[in-house]
């Protein structure tokens, strides 16, 4: 099963970062939040990615071309024209990286990569999320259930406070969201049949809108609900509480 990552997007939320590079190239740790990513999904066994490419699709290119190069000890032989590279590297992925538009929506980059995932099920995720979903389970759950697409919910994070007001606006009550109230979001990690793609209509069209909408009105979209570690990252505030998680040693996404 092929893991296809939306990259495109410009991350305006977190223009601190990404004025210089793509939102799913800014790192967690020493690494790009897109490589925790695909550890993730190569924990459980799936290696073979598409990544949808878009803002600064040329320097996602760069860093998977020189992947090797960056990340493992290597020995020149310059004489040769040849470059060794030294030790077994741990990843051993193979990634499709796909231009898929500067301004194409979320929808649309999906039905640019359908050549590429073929007549298969296949995993999608944002590349600007982590989790410690159970890919596994959340696999074995879609293929149980029929239905054309899986979506991954999970709570709305409770971190806004709740306001009742009368007819006077007046405000009656403030209190915290209490947990049975909290409700379910999407979350990512989805799990996509191809004839899902059929529902998107062109490069203006957002998954998260018509595709998802009339896939849950035709009974054909199936939640899977995970209440683990979800956390996305749109802002710099985002980013410094992925960091801290990562330099404790106890990230929760880490799998691998």
């Amino acid at each position: 099963m092929k893991v296809v990552i939306l990259a495109g997007g410009f991350g305006t939320r977190l223009s601190e970062e990404t004025q210089n590079l793509p939102k799913p190239l800014v790192n967690i740790g020493e690494r790009p939040i897109i490589w925790h990513i695909m550890k993730t999904y190569a924990a459980a066994g799936l290696d073979d990615f598409v990544i949808c490419c878009g803002y600064k699709a040329h320097m996602l290119k760069s860093y998977f071309v020189n992947y090797f190069s960056e990340n493992y000890d290597i020995k020149v032989h310059l004489g040769e024209n040849r470059v060794e590279f030294l030790g077994g590297p741990s990843e051993r992925w193979t990634v499709t990286l796909v231009d898929t538009g500067l301004d194409t929506m979320t929808g649309g980059r999906i039905k640019r990569i359908a050549s590429h995932v073929g007549n298969e099920a296949f995993c999608l995720t944002y590349g600007d999320g982590l989790a410690n979903v159970d890919i596994k389970a959340l696999i074995a759950f879609h293929r149980s259930h029929g239905r054309l697409v899986t979506v991954t919910s999970v709570p709305s994070p409770g971190r806004f406070g709740i306001l009742d007001i009368d007819e006077q606006q007046n405000v009656t009550r403030f209190h915290e969201k209490p947990d049975n109230e909290m409700g379910w979001i999407n979350g990512g990690f989805f799990v996509v049949e191809p004839a899902a793609i059929n529902y998107i209509r062109d490069d203006q069209t957002s998954w998260e809108r018509e595709p998802l909408e009339k896939l849950a009105r035709d009974g054909a979209l199936a939640a899977f609900p995970h209440r683990g570690f979800w956390h996305p990252m749109d802002t710099l505030r985002d980013q410094r509480e992925l960091e801290a998680l990562w330099k404790s040693g106890a990230a929760p996404w880490r799998c691998w």
